[in-house]
């Protein structure tokens, strides 16, 4: 029993050892981990950083305006500094400049209609709430120890009220007014009454906003003003010219029988993808936030470079632009048709392929003439800028007419199955009248009971016998003849998808003529200058007509 105590103890403490001395080398091997993960943190903080750098870097590079209007804020606000140093007559200047610092932090936007606007809002609210300010100070000095019960609901009193202004829809321009009234006006209310001197501290603060307002508008005007009312224009002119690109590419790859593998979870979503054809006509569909927003800034920009006329109409912009949508919805769905699963033979294609792609290029040209005419802002020639195009329709059409069995199932047309069926009663009156001309001589030979035949009762029975033994022999080919049946409407819709994507394209060319008609009004409104190269003019014509 000592034995085997003393070799248990042994064993005991053999095992332990390895435990106590490799204790050391999980501490190391611990320690080498956690190195490891802060050494792949670190550089995969640095290749953020460097990606970062390189997208802020190709971003000035591609839109140069970012960088100036950069280098403009930081240049108004250093402007505006200088008032800390300010040594003249009144102290005060000096030590509320932070207000002339807020306010060109808060005014100064990247075009000049959007400086315009936020330095109306800021300049009113802060005028309503300083007039409000001063009357409701005198009242407060007048009932002496209410003073504080006067200041208190006087701020539910203005809060209440632009809270709920602000919430009507002809108020909504006005919105960062109504933020800036109940500020100023709290604020002005809080410094007075410590002060004692409220109409010291509003005067002030009215001057060091309208110094702040003025530095942006002189630094926003005078070095390298940017215009929303330019960006306007070039974004519907940008518009006109990535839908043609869009067209002509669906019209060329449905005749080229472009096909996806794998169709883009993020083009299904409708979302930014790498397809150019879906972002081409996507940025046209999706600029009308952008462009409501560039109209509202525009409107309030004063007669400048192309534009100087006051009350210019960019509304009728975004009546061209609108226009020139409803088009691009027809592309979208051309596009569709490439996406879809059933798709015609590549053949067939073929037969209709010189008057789609036709019809195609014609449109994408009046496009971009009249994308070139409005980045001119040139009035169009005389003429009908859509006849080509629509002569290519109607070649297209007519192809369409001549060529109509190809694009539907003619076995199983109405008046194929019409003449079928007459030409089936047809034989069935004529065996019916041949079985007349037997009854004669079947009665005849009734007498004989040699040469008398079965009776027709007899033969009726035995037919019908046959007859209802067929359904089991159909039932062994039910499967084919289903399958026969699925074929059939799968070629019919392959047909069909042809005849679809000419409709839609015949479509998008009836629709040009809204693009034309609010181009020309767009072109008298601006005064537009007349085109440099004349046509000879011909009867305008509108398609379908």
């Amino acid at each position: 029993m000592g034995s085997l105590d003393y070799s248990h103890l042994n064993n005991s403490k053999e095992r332990l050892l390895p435990l106590s001395s490799f204790r050391g080398g999980e501490d190391a091997g611990s320690k080498f981990i956690f190195f490891n993960v802060i050494d792949k943190k670190f550089k995969n903080a640095c290749k953020y950083l460097q990606d970062f750098v390189e997208e802020v870097w190709k971003m000035g590079r591609s839109d140069p305006r970012k960088v100036i209007f950069a280098m403009k804020m930081g240049l108004a606000l250093a402007i505006v500094s200088l008032l800390i140093f300010w040594k003249g007559p009144y102290e005060n200047v000096a030590q509320y400049s932070i207000w002339a610092i807020l306010t060109v932090i808060v005014v100064f936007e990247f075009s000049i209609g959007a400086t315009f606007i936020k330095g109306f809002n800021r300049g009113l609210g802060t005028l309503c709430a300083a007039i409000l300010a001063v009357c409701f100070s005198e009242l407060s000095l007048l009932v002496g120890k209410w003073e504080e019960v006067v200041i208190v609901i006087s701020i539910f009193l203005m809060g209440f009220c632009s809270s709920y202004l602000k919430l009507h829809p002809t108020m909504t321009p006005y919105e960062y007014g109504f933020r800036v009234f109940i500020l100023t006006y709290c604020i002005l209310m809080v410094a007075g009454n410590r002060t004692r001197e409220y109409k010291e501290a509003i005067i002030t603060r009215l001057a060091l906003i309208a110094a702040g307002a003025g530095v942006c508008f002189l630094v926003n005007i005078f070095i390298y003003p940017i215009w929303a009312g330019e960006a306007l224009h070039g974004l519907v002119v940008k518009n006109f010219k990535d839908l043609a690109t869009s067209l002509e590419g669906c019209v060329n790859g449905y005749l080229k029988c472009v096909e996806y593998e794998r169709i883009p979870s993020k083009i299904l979503t409708y979302q930014a993808s790498d397809d150019p054809l879906y972002n081409s006509y996507r940025s046209v569909v999706e600029s009308t936030s952008r462009e409501d927003t560039l109209l509202g800034f525009a409107i309030w920009e004063p007669p400048h470079g192309r534009y100087r006329r006051f009350n210019y109409p960019w509304k009728s912009y975004i009546t061209v632009s609108g226009a020139l949508r409803h088009c691009a919805f027809m592309v979208m769905a051309l596009h569709g048709c490439i996406l879809s699963e059933i798709q015609a033979s590549p053949e067939t294609r073929q037969v209709f392929s010189t008057e789609l792609r036709n019809v195609g290029a014609e449109g994408a040209k009046v496009l971009r003439e009249l994308g070139s005419k409005l980045e001119k802002m040139e009035k169009l020639s005389p003429g009908d800028i859509l006849k080509e195009v629509h002569e290519a329709a109607d070649q297209l059409q007519e192809k369409i007419d001549r060529r109509s069995y190809l694009l539907v199932n003619s076995a199983r047309w109405e008046i194929g199955r019409l003449n079928k069926e007459l030409k089936e009663l047809e034989d069935k009156e004529n065996k019916q009248l041949g079985f007349k001309s037997l009854s004669g001589t079947l009665l005849d030979l009734r007498s004989d009971p040699v040469l008398t035949p079965p009776l027709p009762i007899d033969a009726s029975k035995t037919m019908f016998t046959k007859q209802v033994s067929s359904p089991a022999q159909i039932s062994l080919n039910v499967d084919s003849c289903l399958k026969g049946d699925e074929c059939r409407t799968y070629e019919s819709a392959r047909a069909l998808s042809l005849a679809t994507f000419a409709s839609l394209l015949i479509e998008f060319v009836a629709r040009l003529q809204n693009i034309v008609d609010s181009f020309e009004e767009l072109s008298e409104k601006a005064d537009f200058k007349g085109p440099n190269i004349s046509r000879i003019p011909t009867a305008k014509k509108r398609f379908g007509a």
